[in-house]
């Protein structure tokens, strides 16, 4: 009889601390969205080509139309790309990206992705 409360005690602690730990994880994982989406991500900006203006200059005026000013649109963009496609990068939260997405000359705000190459037996060697 002893054993069993003793299991049952053990089960009671080992469910309550499982518990707590999900609870945990989870709040961390909402705190570091929220700070994400404070702080913003790095989004890739696509545009339509125009040949009359250069490239760089309209990615700052775009994204100043956005920010406020072309010192902060300068200072946001990571790159910019003006040769085989049109468009820059820059660091943003949800709200600029769904205004950036609605401007004139905006193809696509996607999200930037660090994509790994898959290492297969057949590729091993290669490295």
């Amino acid at each position: 009889m002893e054993c069993k409360k003793a299991f049952n005690l053990l089960f009671c602690l080992l469910t309550l601390f499982l518990t707590i730990s999900i609870a945990m994880s989870d709040n961390q994982k909402s705190e570091e969205q929220a700070k994400a989406s404070n702080e913003g991500t790095v989004q890739i900006v696509y545009m339509e080509r125009t040949s009359d203006e250069d490239p760089e200059s309209t990615h700052i005026q775009t994204l100043a139309s956005v920010l406020g000013s072309e010192e902060a649109a300068k200072s946001a963009i990571l790159y910019s790309y003006k040769h085989t496609v049109n468009g820059f990068s820059a660091k943003l939260t949800p709200e600029q990206v769904d205004a950036l997405s609605k401007m004139p000359g905006v193809l696509q705000v996607m999200p930037s992705q660090k994509l790994h190459l898959h290492k297969g037996a057949g590729l091993s060697s290669l490295s």
